[in-house]
């Protein structure tokens, strides 16, 4: 048995690297760029269900989102507020040229000082508690009020807020259809402090088969399971490198998948890799950012696919995660053109309540997609319907059963054009050809 001195010392250690290394961060952000002050673009919605975890609820909504829209997850990291993590992803800005919503679960200071979500406590990372059935609380409320489509939902983070993400992914893979892990650790690698500390600053080396069980036993679910990228900088110093290959261990166990990618491919000298199915379809994907230490990828000077704002944690490394995540989730395949933005709001407001009963119930049934969504006013399902020849290409392949080339979204008010690469590359897999 440990000396009980030698772990305490050990998680003081821990604790001081870690909060040094988040102060180091935010210090050089600092010194670079001191961002003006800006109206925030999400609202606070409250009384959305019994919320065990004590958490706040935010979101962004496109003015005139249509019916059966997707909506978007969005977990901020330590430090971090919601409208922090919008800003500088800028998942809210893509919001409304593709056309859903995004909610942002927010961690109060009450619960975690750094206001780090609780990934690894007990009490909030199993099914039907704590934190996790506050933010299971709030997709049910938001797919009630946004009317959104209970297939298309997703759920993203960064640091501990990936690590809710796995959480999430875990424990209610029922709900989501995909989901995104940025700088995060895989579901049930830690249920204390030390634990947790562990798993970041350590090599762990789980079994994939250990490390699958895991999510296995934290629902009854037994599959389709939800899609999953991961993202991971190779000189991350608060969450080790390690954590996101386990990660992937994790969920090509789950998947029933080879532990060697399909293929890989290089981005901006960042290497790709996928997982697919007997189909062709891409089920896991991970992109290893050469060079990048913690935070989220962003392409905010370069490329035309930029998005969100450089700061402490969110690192310009010539590659948009926000981007390449929306178009894996195939939120890029929308018909819907958004016309313009909503208003910023930042005054908390009040709105009417799905049942607990209901949320308690929804929560409880394994696969259940039951809607209780309210219909929308005429005006609202006036909408425009761009053709993007990409777009119907991917539908065609798909329908083939082939291999669905990922082709990318043309701007806003841009005409859209054939993009041969991914289709070509798409037609040599089908083909039994190789494509690295």
């Amino acid at each position: 048995m440990r000396d009980p001195r030698e772990i305490l010392s050990r998680l003081q250690s821990f604790r001081s690297k870690f909060e040094g290394l988040l102060e180091s961060a935010r210090r050089k952000a600092i010194r670079v760029r001191v961002a003006p002050a800006r109206p925030t673009r999400l609202r606070e919605l409250t009384g959305f269900g019994a919320n065990p975890g004590d958490l706040r609820m935010f979101v962004y909504a496109p003015s005139h989102l249509p019916p059966k829209a997707p909506l978007v997850i969005a977990l901020h990291g330590c430090t971090q507020t919601a409208d922090e993590y919008d800003h500088g992803t800028g998942w809210s800005s893509l919001a409304d040229s593709l056309g859903f919503a995004v909610v942002y679960p927010q961690q109060q200071s009450a619960n975690n000082p750094k206001n780090c979500f609780s990934w690894f406590l007990p009490g909030d990372i199993g099914r039907g508690h704590g934190e996790a059935l506050s933010i299971r609380e709030m997709v049910e409320h938001a797919v009630a009020i946004f009317a959104a489509d209970r297939g298309k939902v997703f759920v993203t983070g960064l640091s501990s807020g990936g690590a809710m993400t796995a959480v999430m992914l875990a424990t209610y893979p029922e709900v989501f259809a995909g989901g995104a892990i940025i700088a995060g650790l895989p579901y049930g690698c830690a249920s204390n402090v030390q634990q947790a500390f562990e798993a970041m600053f350590t090599e762990q080396g789980h079994a994939a088969r250990a490390l699958g069980d895991t999510v296995r036993e934290a629902s009854r679910h037994r599959g389709p399971w939800p899609k999953i990228s991961v993202w991971q900088g190779t000189n991350d110093p608060i969450v080790k490198p390690a954590n996101g290959e386990a990660i992937i261990r994790q969920w090509t166990n789950v998947h029933g998948l080879s532990g060697s990618p399909s293929y890989q491919e290089l981005i901006g000298g960042h290497t790709r890799r996928i997982w697919s199915d007997a189909k062709g379809e891409a089920l896991i994907e991970a992109f290893t950012i050469r060079g990048m230490a913690h935070g989220v990828p962003l392409a905010t000077t370069t490329g035309g696919e930029r998005c969100g704002a450089a700061g402490a944690f969110f690192l310009d490394v010539g590659i948009s995660s926000t981007h390449q995540i929306a178009r894996f989730w195939r939120l890029h395949e929308s018909l819907v053109e958004m016309p313009r933005a909503a208003e910023p709001m930042s005054a908390p407001i009040q709105v009417p309540t799905v049942s607990p009963a209901f949320v308690i119930a929804a929560a409880a049934a394994e696969g259940s997609h039951s809607s209780a969504e309210p219909p929308l006013a005429e005006e609202e399902l006036q909408m425009n319907y761009p053709l993007d020849p990409n777009t119907v290409i991917a539908a065609a392949f798909r329908a083939a059963g082939l291999p669905v080339p990922e082709v990318p979204t043309a701007p806003l008010g841009v005409t859209p054009s054939v993009t041969p690469g991914p289709i070509i590359a798409a037609a040599l897999k089908a083909a039994g050809l190789k494509h690295s």
